[in-house]
């Protein structure tokens, strides 16, 4: 292999932070073998690094054959979780469940645009950035409190608060909504906060 072959990165999807334990393997193989550099990002993905361009396709095969899916335009965002119920004795929720069931009812969707992050906390301490979210859900012991138009970088702002204590439900269809919005106001990567003072925003706000 040239030095000077072009190198790329790939992404691995991991729902709810999980590592499957024969995709940590397939990926320390991997790695041992190309002289990779494994990156778990902050939104809880595993991202192999310097990986030879004429390897990739081979990489990418292997760890799709055990199950791996990888990030692509236009696929629905991983909410990004705390560890949630009943790893911490703070948590309310189990945020793998709360997040496999956000999946799964956006499993269909054949486009969502890029930049749209989504984030869910057990418990008010908002370990997951829910507050710098763009869509943000946070458990309480009367139900869920969703904020919208959080961001982080230089310019930091806390999500509006638009939904206080509704059950599973309508949080569901309170993601739906900002999601089909979004999608239906922008044309490509863009943050929720640029849309929480267009007229038509289906939230006011608490």
């Amino acid at each position: 292999m040239s030095s000077s072959e072009e190198k790329v990165h790939i992404t691995v999807l991991l729902p709810a932070g999980r590592l499957p334990l024969d995709i940590m393997q397939a990926a320390l193989d991997l790695a041992s073998r190309y002289d990779l550099e494994i990156y778990l990002s902050i939104l809880q993905n595993l991202r192999l690094l310097n990986v030879p361009q004429t390897a990739a396709e081979e990489i990418k095969a292997t760890l799709a054959a055990l199950g791996a899916d990888f990030k692509a335009p236009d696929k629905f965002p991983i909410p990004r979780v705390c560890v949630g119920k009943p790893h911490c004795n703070l948590g309310i929720i189990d945020t793998k469940e709360l997040s496999e069931k956000i999946l799964a009812k956006f499993a269909g969707r054949t486009k969502t645009k890029a930049k749209l992050k989504i984030a869910i906390s057990a418990c008010t301490l908002s370990c997951s950035g829910t507050k710098t979210s763009d869509i943000g859900i946070v458990a309480g012991r009367n139900g869920y409190d969703i904020f919208a138009g959080g961001k982080g970088g230089p310019a930091p702002k806390l999500g509006r608060l638009i939904k206080k204590e509704v059950d599973e439900d309508e949080m569901l269809r309170t993601i739906e909504i900002l999601i089909d919005f979004h999608d239906s106001k922008t044309l490509g990567k863009q943050r929720m906060i640029k849309l929480l003072d267009d007229p038509d925003f289906p939230f006011p706000g608490i």
